[in-house]
């Protein structure tokens, strides 16, 4: 492992995008909402996705000179047409117009439709936590990777669901998750450092725990566990949710599930992901709008004083382990692989950008 300055990985993305012919408002945005998942300890959803979005253009599933429309602008939501572009601009897009319908409406949504994969959940989340109001962001996928439960074949993917809440003096509550058991991209990030994966993440085809990293990943279709594992543990929830959350941004948008038409069962040449954003101002809601405040500091304070288990370990509340990590990595640097720094030289190869993490 060797750790760069978030500033020079953001300078790679941006050569690689800028050398795909993205304009420069675009891959700063883009490259800056994929750095912050790794600045927050999310590898698996930033600097690590850009040779698999090289991969995807050069097959033609990305479109990456597609610009965000503007379908649908109410009131309280908007319609988002990616264009079968990278998700990172048109879910920034639908995000930011969920806040601002939020701050008239005291609620605003905001739905994307033919899209690819867009980062961390979470980083649309805190958008709206970022502004003083409650947001949450959950899409779609472009695989069928998740086994349900008491089934055998993979019929759905990851679908994340991110809740961001801010507070008074508390840096703000935010819960980014699969509702898988790990993100396929933990699978990427063990293979990387060819490390065997811990029971229960993957499966055979025949239904038995697989650990090689590398065949894990590599399967097609990958075999993973709901969040929870199996029935025992409580996977039929993981299960639940999933589903939740395809039927708010696939269903709802019109969008495919698991890269599959709902009607027809078949895949495309494209993707056409769909996701979800949502906000709350919470000022509209309470009298007084400090009381929200107040008590979210005072819910995460009780959390917190709870007696822990080991000494050594405090009770954490969502967010906290994020936020640490930020703080450390804006000062030391994020750690990334010499598996993902060969795969980011070919990937800058195969672009024609800049390589600028080492010779």
């Amino acid at each position: 492992m060797r750790t760069f300055p978030a500033d020079l990985l953001r300078r790679q993305i941006e050569a690689v995008f800028a050398a795909w012919g993205i304009p420069e408002d675009r891959r700063t945005l883009m490259s800056g909402l994929m750095v912050e998942a790794d600045l927050r300890g999310i590898d698996s959803h930033g600097l690590g996705m850009l040779p698999h979005y090289e991969t995807r253009r050069l097959e033609g599933r990305i479109l990456p000179l597609s610009e965000p429309v503007v379908e649908t602008d109410s009131p309280a939501f908007c319609l988002i047409d990616a264009g079968h572009g990278l998700g990172h601009a048109p879910g920034a897009l639908a995000m930011g117009m969920a806040i601002e319908k939020a701050k008239t409406m005291g609620v605003g949504m905001g739905l994307v439709r033919r899209s690819n994969h867009y980062g961390a959940a979470g980083v649309y989340a805190t958008m709206a936590s970022d502004a003083g109001l409650i947001g949450m962001s959950m899409t779609g996928t472009s695989q069928r990777s998740i086994v349900p439960t008491f089934a055998k074949e993979p019929m759905y993917s990851t679908n994340p669901i991110a809740f961001a809440v801010p507070a008074g003096k508390r840096p703000a509550f935010v819960l980014d998750m699969a509702t898988s058991t790990v993100a396929v991209g933990k699978l990427d990030i063990y293979r990387r450092l060819g490390k065997p994966l811990p029971e229960g993440w993957a499966l055979t085809p025949e239904g038995e725990v697989r650990t090689d990293a590398q065949a894990a990943f590599d399967a097609r279709p990958r075999r993973m566990t709901p969040l929870g594992g199996d029935r025992e543990r409580g996977s039929h929830k993981g299960y639940g949710l999933a589903i939740m959350v395809d039927i708010l941004s696939s269903v709802l948008t019109g969008s495919w599930f698991g890269a599959h038409d709902l009607k027809t069962g078949k895949t495309g040449k494209h993707h056409m992901i769909g996701s979800f954003f949502l906000a709350l101002d919470p000022d509209f809601f309470r009298d007084d709008p400090q009381d929200f405040d107040d008590e979210m500091d005072a819910l995460i304070d009780l959390l917190k004083s709870t007696p822990p288990a080991d000494p050594d370990q405090p009770v954490l509340v969502a967010g906290e382990p994020e936020h640490a990590a930020r703080a450390e990595r804006l000062k030391s640097g994020v750690p990334v692989s010499d598996t993902l720094i060969e795969e980011l030289r070919r990937t800058a190869k195969t672009s024609g950008a800049a390589f600028l993490l080492g010779n």
